[in-house]
């Protein structure tokens, strides 16, 4: 998959083509979710350490508007479409199981939800869908969603930077070390995020309470998956 997406990058990675097609691949990711936008924004930025091109700050700044896009695009799904979704999803699968905890963490830390979830793996889609159907106000939706967007694309730029910069000439080794690192810091926010709700369970403390200062934003609009602090743990 790596050498398929170089040898694709390298033919248009000094024209302006390859800022639309990130564009429209950040964009499709956010509701499309198997297709590779981090892949792509860590590989052109280890073109762009190696090379000069492309830009790496127009690649983190076009793949932030386009995420950002695709998030909007997948509240708005979710908005329209989310109960409909949630109740074609299979009970116990990985993609149930993703919604009901993202529609937990939104009952209880709201918009910071989108932040977080950008860095959980499968908690993108899941996060803007549920907020879509939960009936988050957009503009609260939008100021997170661009806080995650810009986050995201800047480190995916610095990590796919700092694999050009180590092999120069050889990409598919820096593109090889920034998914590395990205997959290490993945594992260990994940390990530490576990280690946290052990850590909670095993200290009693409920989230009942947390779930009230949410802002009231875990009902679903008709139908969706009941997003409180009591909903079974992923």
């Amino acid at each position: 998959m790596n050498d398929a997406i170089i040898h694709a990058v390298e033919g248009v990675v000094s024209t302006p083509w390859v800022y639309l097609a990130l564009f429209g691949i950040a964009a499709l990711d956010g509701f499309f979710p198997v297709v590779p936008s981090e892949t792509l924004v860590i590989t052109l930025g280890v073109f762009a350490a190696a090379d000069g091109q492309p830009d790496a700050v127009l690649v983190a700044v076009v793949a932030a508007l386009g995420a950002l896009t695709g998030d909007h695009i997948s509240y708005a799904i979710g908005r329209r479409a989310g109960p409909r979704v949630f109740d074609r999803l299979r009970p116990g699968s990985r993609a149930q199981r993703a919604y009901e905890r993202v529609g937990r963490m939104l009952a209880e830390r709201g918009g910071l939800v989108l932040v977080v979830a950008r860095y959980i793996p499968g908690g993108r889609t899941a996060a803007t869908l549920t907020t879509g159907a939960t009936g988050f106000p957009r503009r609260t939706f939008t100021r997170y969603a661009a806080v995650a967007a810009v986050t995201w694309a800047a480190y995916g730029t610095t990590l796919g930077y700092a694999g050009g910069a180590a092999f120069e000439d050889e990409p598919l080794r820096g593109v090889a070390l920034g998914l590395g690192l990205a997959f290490g810091i993945t594992l260990l926010h994940e390990g530490v995020r576990a280690l946290r709700l052990r850590r909670r369970a095993g200290g009693g403390t409920g989230g009942d309470a947390r779930a009230g200062d949410a802002g009231g934003y875990g009902e679903p609009c008709a139908g969706g998956p009941a997003s409180s602090p009591a909903s079974p743990a992923s």
